[in-house]
């Protein structure tokens, strides 16, 4: 088994610890999506995290995996922005230094809610691939703990536990929608998902403009993209890993894309709707549900994270996203 794929107990032992910390996040109905469909549609609301996204899962447990195993003083990490704040967060509650590489024009959101954790922000690189060379670079130099969730071993195994929340919770389950970036949320869901009911489906969003992962699922090989331009910053990668291609080859029965209009739409939608408030990264997999209108069964939409920028959140409330491409 790759270490791109986690081990069974190690998802219960990623439960146990986080237990400690959160409770589960809410699984609601959300009749305004069953009502367009003939399927019984529930949104699991990772939102509910104390970072505003489902990262913080992921940061906390493989820091104290990290803090058990040796002595730190500082976590490092690169970052969009959820996983940064996520990093802030665990590193704040665990008492060691954090600091957070961002692309430069990172979403202020998200910037904000980093700083409001006490670590320290260092901006470089026009993506997140620039970001991470910047933070491999810096912690090769002193030794400090390079927390990477797209190749961090322990961050699937976190992620798992929001499956085996939603199958405890919803055991009839057919289908998990999943938003796709670098690809810790849907190999650990999927996993978890498969283990407790081989039946269920995982069924991956990724954005249009960033499709380097749905290209790599579908070639069954590395495929990268020279830019990942979009409004879904918790989805723009362009460089995959190819352990987690090859893991989401075997767990994902299939990808889809989104574009950037439909992901607007689906946070109004969810806002107006539902009142509940979303990044596009978040309102993918919504976004996804919006455009299939005569799917059945029992499905999960998993709302990863609610950080939106102030902008994009007016803009999606207009009345026509006139000044959005499709």
């Amino acid at each position: 088994m790759s270490s791109a794929e986690p081990k069974w107990f190690e998802v219960k032992r990623a439960q146990q610890f986080l237990q400690r910390y959160f409770r589960p996040s809410r699984l609601i109905q959300a009749k305004s999506l069953s009502d367009v469909s003939r399927a019984e549609v529930r949104l699991k609301l990772e939102c509910d995290m104390p970072t505003g996204s489902f990262k913080v899962r992921g940061a906390l447990y493989a820091l104290h995996v990290q803090m058990t195993a040796r002595s730190l003083t500082e976590v490092v990490a690169a970052s969009t922005g959820n996983h940064g704040a996520a990093v802030a967060y665990s590193a704040k509650l665990l008492n060691v230094g954090a600091k957070i590489f961002l692309p430069v024009n990172a979403n202020p959101t998200k910037k904000a809610r980093i700083r409001e954790f006490g670590a320290e922000i260092i901006e470089s690189g026009r993506d997140i691939s620039a970001a991470v060379e910047a933070a491999r670079e810096y912690a090769g130099r002193t030794a400090s703990f390079l927390l990477n969730d797209a190749t961090n071993p322990d961050v699937p195994a976190a992620t798992g536990v929001i499956a085996v929340e939603v199958i405890e919770e919803f055991p009839q389950v057919t289908e998990i929608w999943v938003p796709v970036g670098d690809t810790a949320l849907i190999r650990g869901v999927s996993f978890a998902a498969k283990h407790l009911k081989s039946g269920v489906r995982i069924v991956g969003i990724q954005a249009e403009r960033a499709p380097a992962y749905y290209l790599s699922w579908k070639q069954g090989s590395v495929v990268e993209t020279e830019t990942c331009d979009t409004i879904a910053d918790g989805l723009a990668t362009r460089l995959p890993v190819e352990e987690n291609v090859a893991t989401i080859r075997k767990l994902v029965d299939d990808i889809r894309l989104v574009g950037e209009r439909e992901m607007m739409r689906a946070i109004e939608h969810l806002v107006v709707k539902e009142h509940i408030v979303v990044e596009p990264a978040g309102a993918a997999p919504t976004a996804a549900w919006l455009s299939e209108r005569c799917r059945r069964g029992q499905i999960v939409l998993l709302v990863s994270g609610s950080n939106v920028a102030e902008s994009i959140l007016r803009q999606s409330l207009r009345a026509e996203n006139d000044c959005m491409e499709t």
